[in-house]
């Protein structure tokens, strides 16, 4: 108001204070449509910044993303990459739940898993024979593949658990009665923390080992992995699955892993 008061032009022309004055409703139509037309300029960027990121290079995060559009059991339109209808989340036909797409000499690797965090599986031999065909069809020219899908890689931990004996008892078990098993429990849910394919560090699980409530000292003696029928492996600081995903071998579990309380 005091700029327009102010203007040689404007002030005499536009005396009126009121809020509904035509000319401050003009204003706020001008500003408003300036507005609109704001909003409809940055959902064009998006929508052509869009455009754009699907028609560059693949990259590896791009193999991931298209390996769980597979939709088991459905045909793929000719030349393109986008079935039609497209299966909604949580559809059947949508069998790879989990992707990572890592390159190996010469080719680049799928790894792909079915299920939800905690219960992940291998596909099947038919599901992983249709999911290889069609990635064949959606690749870039050129570019060699290797799909694979596997049963988790063995986790086998050797560890002494130093426990409050006002807590826990000689089994590991709480004396509240709540958990039965809460070392073996803390495990699981790490192992199931962890992004598929991503890297198991070692300092972080001794640090959730410590973390679970009447552990005092978790003494982690060794921890070791394998998969298929290659050697264990004893991980020193880190370990990425080859299956992309990690199981507790629960028979070594009992095997190897004792408690004794701790005692001032």
């Amino acid at each position: 108001m005091a700029a327009v008061s102010a203007d040689a032009t404007l002030g005499p022309a536009l005396t009126s204070s009121s809020l509904t004055a035509v000319w401050l409703l003009w204003t706020w139509v001008v500003a408003t449509c300036q507005w609109t037309l704001e909003s409809l300029f940055d959902a064009h960027v998006s929508e052509a910044q869009g455009i754009i990121a699907a028609q560059k290079p693949h990259t590896l995060q791009w193999y991931a993303t298209i390996a769980k559009a597979f939709q088991y059991g459905d045909s793929l339109p000719a030349d393109t990459d986008v079935y039609s209808p497209v299966a909604a989340p949580g559809d059947a036909s949508l069998v790879v739940t989990y992707a990572a797409a890592v390159e190996v000499t010469n080719l680049v690797r799928i790894k792909v898993a079915t299920g939800s965090a905690g219960s992940l599986s291998a596909l099947s031999s038919g599901q992983l024979t249709a999911f290889t065909a069609y990635m064949a069809l959606v690749k870039d020219a050129g570019v060699r593949l290797q799909c694979t899908s596997g049963a988790a890689d063995t986790f086998q931990p050797t560890m002494v658990i130093m426990y409050d004996p006002l807590v826990l008892d000689a089994t590991g078990a709480r004396l509240d009665g709540t958990e039965a098993t809460p070392v073996k429990d803390a495990i699981n849910a790490f192992l199931d923390s962890l992004p598929f394919n991503g890297v198991f560090i070692l300092n972080s699980f001794i640090a959730a080992m410590q973390a679970v409530p009447g552990v005092v000292i978790a003494d982690v003696v060794s921890v070791q992995a394998f998969y298929g029928s290659v050697p264990p492996v004893v991980i020193a600081a880190q370990y990425v699955p080859d299956a992309g995903y990690l199981a507790l071998d629960n028979t070594w579990f009992g095997a190897n892993v004792s408690y004794a309380p701790y005692v001032v």
